[in-house]
């Protein structure tokens, strides 16, 4: 049975919120999983010094158990407790950047299990700024692993709501803290190389990590042409992945998605043409566009505005909550916008290719 609690991120020091937090933290310390808020999406939390709680976590997800998991802290003595080695440059980000949204990968200790790490050497770890993890991590007693809250392969949960529907059951506890802040994942950033290396682009962003380190370079993985998606690729072939999601299909709604890209006006009239043949067909037809773009579709697609091109961070706070809603709608097609480019679109671009599967649509500029 799985218990669901509200509590007010604001009112931490209310009795009925301690208590809740209390609760949660025992659950954490006997081995128990718990949902719970960040700022960037929820967590599935449990004890990351705790490999049968590991177990379980890969267990209640459906995660391929060498897909790393990341240990959240929330006091910056911890870190030297499940890392060693750790270089100036994590310092550096740290005093930048936690709490906050930002995951290292740093060699870890022999204290942390490989359960945890997914069999490697390097162990992820974040300190994050939400209010009700920090207070859950101490009250679990300092060390919880915890990879997003759903369904591996699911749209990442920014709502309870989106953890109880994938959840329920399988966890013994999920606090509802409310709609998270940011709605992408931490940036990941590895610093066991020569030099630091993206392994996921996210809220923080390269030209945020260069400012602070200098030259960062980015994954390949990340970079590389989306035709074809990392699993597939010849270059990364029999790889383990050192950070979530370098791997795997993430955040897929049910219906077949695609992205277009390409000139604003363009991409309009290629989703409009192609979705006339869909609905022709009696397919049900969604489609995520900017503010700026609406008012030019076919009426008949089911249109969900998730922000204005001008403002990454309000497209990246609905992402994942409008792709579930496609599901709730039994959308058997989605297209959507490539919405800009740079900085935080980093993340977005990175969330909804591997949503679509790298179904990717390149509209050439017309003459």
């Amino acid at each position: 049975m799985t218990e669901v609690v509200k509590i007010d991120p604001s009112h931490l020091s209310d009795d009925a919120a301690r208590s809740v937090i209390e609760r949660a933290g025992a659950v954490l310390r006997h081995g128990g999983l718990v949902a719970f808020p960040t700022e960037t999406v929820y967590g599935l939390g449990g004890n990351a010094f705790d490999a049968e709680a590991s177990a379980r976590i890969y267990a209640a997800k459906g995660r391929p158990s060498d897909n790393p998991l990341i240990v959240h802290i929330a006091r910056m003595e911890d870190l030297d407790l499940v890392a060693s080695q750790i270089p100036p440059a994590a310092q550096v980000l740290a005093e930048h950047f936690w709490p906050g949204p930002l995951t290292m990968i740093l060699k870890k200790q022999p204290d942390v299990p490989a359960a945890t790490t997914g069999g490697l050497d390097t162990v992820a770890v974040r300190f994050p700024s939400h209010p009700v993890a920090q207070a859950l991590i101490l009250a679990a007693g300092g060390f919880v692993a915890a990879p997003s809250a759903n369904v591996s392969g699911r749209p990442s949960p920014t709502k309870a709501s989106h953890c109880i529907e994938d959840l329920t059951g399988r966890v013994n506890m999920i606090i509802d803290g409310g709609e998270v802040g940011i709605g992408v994942e931490s940036s990941i950033i590895d610093l066991t190389g020569e030099r630091p290396m993206i392994l996921r682009p996210g809220y923080v962003t390269e030209e945020m990590l260069a400012g602070v380190l200098g030259e960062v370079r980015t994954d390949p993985a990340i970079l590389a042409d989306a035709a074809e998606p990392p699993e597939k690729d010849a270059q990364h072939a029999g790889l383990r992945p050192k950070a979530p999601g370098m791997r795997y299909r993430h955040y897929a709604p049910k219906g077949h998605m695609t992205m277009v890209e390409g000139e604003a006006a363009a991409v309009v009239r290629y989703i409009n043409a192609e979705a006339e043949k869909q609905l022709a067909e009696g397919r049900r037809v969604a489609a995520l566009v900017s503010e700026e773009t609406a008012a030019s579709y076919d009426p008949r697609i089911r249109l969900h505005i998730v922000g204005s091109r001008e403002d990454p961070a309000s497209v990246a706070r609905v992402l994942f909550d409008v792709l579930r809603q496609c599901d709730a709608e039994n959308m058997e097609e989605i297209w959507s916008e490539r919405f800009g480019e740079g900085g935080l679109y980093r993340a977005i671009n990175n969330r909804l290719e591997k949503a679509c599967g790298h179904r990717i649509v390149r509209i050439q500029d017309e003459d």
